[in-house]
C-alpha cells in the first residue's frame, strides 16, 4: 500500500471513528452512563472546525478520538460477539439522514449560518456548556430532526424525558452528522468499507498505539 493509500484509510478510519464515537456517546447519555469527557469534548468541538486543512484537524489527538477508534475497531472485527447492532443502527441512520440533507440546501445553509454564528460561544464556553449545548439542540432539532427516518433513540426513560439530557443527545446526533459530513468527502462508502475492512482495522490499531500523538 503507497503512502497516499494510507493517508486515504487513515483519513477514513478518522471520520468513521467520529460516527461511531458520537453514537456510543448518545447511547451512553441515554442510558445515564458516565461519558468520556474527552471524546465528549472532541465530537461536539468538531462541529465548530468548519475549514480544517486536513482530516486529522477536525478531532485533534488520538486520545481524544479513543471511544471512536476502539469502538470502530470492535464493530469491524470479524468477532460478531463484540459487535453493537445499537450502535450500528445509529451509524447507518446517520449516513441515511446525511445523504438526505445534503440535497437540502435550504437546511444545509440553515446548519452552516447558526454553526458560524455559534462558534463565537463556542470558543470562550465549556463544550458542556448549558446555553451552548442548548443552541446546538436547538439547530439539530429544525434542521436534521425534520428529515426521515428520525433516530429513534433508545435508554432509561428518566433521562430520556430530561430536557438537558435531550438536548445533549441531539448535539451529540449533530456531532454525528459533522463525522458522517467528513467520511463523505472522504470517499467514504460501504463497499469501500467492505474490501478496505482489514486495512482499516490495522489502521485502528496503529492510532490506538499512538497515544495522544495528532491523528
Amino acid at each position: 500500500m503507497t503512502t497516499s493509500d494510507n493517508t486515504v484509510i487513515r483519513n477514513r478510519c478518522i471520520a468513521l471513528a467520529g460516527i461511531f464515537q458520537a453514537a456510543r456517546l448518545v447511547q451512553q447519555t441515554s442510558r445515564a452512563e458516565k461519558r468520556d469527557a474527552a471524546a465528549t469534548t472532541a465530537s461536539i468541538q468538531s462541529l465548530f472546525v468548519t475549514d480544517p486543512q486536513s482530516v486529522s484537524d477536525v478531532y485533534g489527538t488520538t486520545a481524544d478520538l479513543q471511544v471512536g477508534l476502539q469502538i470502530l475497531q470492535q464493530q469491524l472485527s470479524s468477532n460478531t460477539a463484540g459487535r453493537d447492532l445499537e450502535l450500528t443502527g445509529y451509524v447507518i441512520t446517520l449516513m441515511h439522514l446525511q445523504r438526505k440533507l445534503s440535497r437540502r440546501d435550504d437546511l444545509v445553509k440553515a446548519i452552516s449560518e447558526r454553526i458560524d454564528a455559534l462558534k463565537q460561544d463556542s470558543a470562550s464556553a465549556a463544550s458542556d456548556d448549558v446555553e451552548l449545548i442548548a443552541g446546538l439542540a436547538a439547530l439539530y432539532k429544525e434542521t436534521v430532526s425534520t428529515l426521515t427516518p428520525r433516530i429513534m433513540v433508545k435508554g432509561d426513560e428518566n433521562v430520556l424525558g430530561n430536557s438537558s439530557s435531550k438536548n445533549m443527545i441531539r448535539t451529540l446526533l449533530l456531532a454525528g452528522i459533522r463525522a458522517t459530513v467528513l467520511w463523505s468527502q472522504c470517499g467514504g462508502s460501504r463497499i469501500k468499507l467492505i474490501f478496505q475492512r482489514k486495512a482499516m482495522i490495522e489502521e485502528c490499531s496503529r492510532m490506538l498505539r499512538a497515544g495522544t500523538q495528532t491523528v
